[in-house]
């Protein structure tokens, strides 16, 4: 949630910010604003709504030009979206502008504080005692980095912090705690920002930034201290994706432009995982083999979509490993007193690294000794540097709030953890793994080949784009693909859809089924699990039976289905346990063109943010 770009360089600061502030766009804001130093003052401009009201407002009244600014997408915490509340904020003097993503757990009190001490604070919001608590400092030191760690020790919760001062007319300083804050460094300009896609146009070069540190950018170069001053050890990286990955490339939408791409993001996913002899690798694993054979028991942690690769995980898993696995949201996760302890393996996932409920679950359990290895999709974020393992999943840049090619990316990500432990456990033999992997290899063109079919799925659609429900209905792995479909429907549709288990149907669910009602069932291969297959042919009749439109999705060659449906989509033929690849992809168009069909921006869906950085 929340964009934010920094900049001192040589260009006009004020037209690279709002350029990086479009390439955060995807992270979800409804308000937007800028501040730009100039001729030894500050001037700022921040407008309620879409970054393109910001810019009316910049063309109809611009900014003095400057090299040095600040910019910011908010998306509302603490005071509802207006242009009183939109970021930057600035103090009494107007000398000091402050953008922030996060929340001050403690600004009910610094706010009281400030207001004894004569300061009038004009919005809502928790970030506004920031600027004024920075002021202070600033007049005491003289030095806006050490004004922004004097002021960090006294915040509690989770920001980043990005401010300017006017009388430092070159300089940005950033602060981040729990909250993605990432430097990019260029010839002769520097940028701070959440996200590297806002400087990717520029630099490829990027530092990452550690947890309670504060950044000073110059035109001269990059400064980094804890939050007690110390010299900070940083790391440098080379981001691997340019500028184009981020664009729409001649798509509608990126969302469509991210679901095309799933059969090179899933290839890419496999890229160098398992060598000539059979064995798999993964990034980074800094757990000794012997751990790992210790390990008694498996925790995925995730949430929203993430959380349905999970549920998948744990087939995946158990199967492979026969170690007991349990899925949780990592929302409910520590707030539970879960039992954990040395000989368990935690595994987080998370597309952009910064997921907070993901990440403070990660931090409970390495406080109870708990190991953790990461599934992610951003180099160099938070969670993979907090965890004892890594694996990437090599999405590349993903835009859409809704997420596709990170969700499939994600599973094969989860499939490859499952078989490294049975490889590590000794349950699964070199040429077993190799058998599963060639498998896996083989999903990126049956996902090419689901997409080359598609266009029924989008006609049917359109026809349903009155409906105001959908259900979802699927067994064995095919249940959290359900769950996913429903998943998509609400977050772009704005529609009331559900996942269920099929068996669950007739112990309450099946009460909703009435005439015309369109129901999505799932089926598994009748080759796999026949008692499976046999099972949900007979959920689709119980549900037929009650006038219900079936929507069935079932492989190439399954004719047991076909008197039951009254929309037929055909999948390729699959492993069981690998199915969820293709099945969940015609679940992606389905709920992307019924969106497109009744006008929602499917891009950026209301209410909704890319990087939840808050609990």
């Amino acid at each position: 949630m929340c964009g934010i770009v920094g900049y001192v360089g040589t260009q006009s600061a004020q037209d690279v910010v709002v350029a990086g502030l479009k390439r955060l766009e995807y992270r979800g804001y409804d308000s937007a604003g800028v501040a730009v130093l100039s001729d030894g003052g500050l001037a700022s401009a921040k407008k309620a709504g879409k970054l393109l009201n910001l810019e009316k407002e910049l063309k109809d009244r611009p900014l003095p030009a400057g090299n040095t600014g600040i910019g910011h997408t908010r998306w509302a915490t603490h005071g509802g979206p207006t242009d009183v509340n939109a970021h930057p904020h600035l103090d009494n003097t107007g000398r000091v502008a402050v953008v922030h993503n996060g929340i001050i757990e403690n600004f009910a009190a610094l706010r009281e504080e400030l207001a004894g001490r004569g300061h009038g604070l004009a919005s809502e919001t928790d970030t506004e005692v920031v600027a004024h608590l920075l002021a202070e400092a600033y007049s005491s030191c003289g030095d806006l980095a050490e004004a922004m760690r004097q002021v960090c020790r006294r915040l509690e919760g989770a920001f980043t912090l990005v401010a300017v001062h006017a009388d430092e007319p070159d300089a940005v300083v950033g602060a981040r705690r729990n909250s993605p804050l990432v430097v990019g460094v260029g010839e002769g300009e520097v940028f701070l920002a959440s996200d590297v896609a806002a400087f990717i146009a520029h630099t490829r070069s990027a530092i990452e930034l550690g947890q309670d540190q504060v950044v000073e950018l110059r035109g001269d170069g990059v400064t980094v201290t804890g939050f007690d001053g110390r010299p900070a050890e940083v790391r440098e990286y080379h981001v691997d994706w340019d500028a184009s990955a981020a664009e729409k490339g001649g798509y509608a939408s990126f969302m469509l432009k991210e679901i095309a791409d799933q059969p090179k993001a899933v290839a890419d996913t496999l890229l160098g995982r398992i060598d000539g002899a059979g064995t798999l690798h993964l990034d980074e694993v800094r757990i000794p083999p012997g751990v790992l054979r210790e390990v008694d028991k498996v925790v995925v942690v995730a949430c929203g979509t993430a959380f349905h690769a999970g549920m998948i995980a744990k087939y995946a898993i158990e199967h492979w490993t026969r170690l007991p696995c349990e899925t949780e949201l990592a929302s409910e996760f520590r707030y539970r007193d879960p039992i954990l302890d040395p000989r368990t393996l935690v595994v987080a996932i998370s597309q952009s690294g910064e997921t907070m409920d993901t990440l403070m679950a990660v931090r409970h359990a390495r406080e109870q000794g708990a190991k953790v290895l990461a599934i992610c999709n951003t180099n160099g974020s938070t969670i993979p540097r907090e965890s004892d393992a890594v694996l990437y999943t090599h999405a590349g840049p993903e835009v859409a709030v809704a997420s596709t090619k990170a969700f499939l990316t994600q599973l094969v990500a989860c499939y490859l953890v499952a078989l490294y432990l049975g490889q590590v456990r000794g349950t699964k033999w070199g040429d077993e793994i190799r058998t599963v992997v060639r498998q896996l290899s083989e999903m990126s063109a049956a996902v090419d080949r689901v997409l080359g079919t598609m266009e029924p799925v989008r006609e049917l659609a359109r026809s349903l784009a009155a409906h105001d429900t959908v259900l979802f209905v699927g067994r064995h792995v095919a249940y959290p693909v359900a769950l996913e479909g429903a998943l998509k429907l609400k977050e772009l549709a704005y529609m009331h859809a559900e996942g269920f288990a099929a068996g669950e149907l007739k112990h309450g669910p099946i009460a909703l089924v009435e005439e015309g009602l369109p129901v999505v069932v799932i089926v598994p291969s009748p080759r796999g699990r026949s008692v499976l297959h046999d099972k949900i042919v007979s959920n689709i009749q119980e549900i037929r039976a009650r006038g219900a439109r079936t929507v069935v999705i079932a492989e190439e060659g399954d004719e047991e289905v076909v008197p039951y449906a009254d929309h037929l989509i055909r999948i390729p033929a699959t492993p069981t346990l690998l199915q969820p690849l293709v099945a969940t992809v015609p679940l992606q168009v389905f709920a992307c063109e019924l969106a497109t069909a009744r006008g929602n921006e499917v891009d950026q869906p209301r209410n909704l943010a890319k990087s939840v950085t808050v609990e």
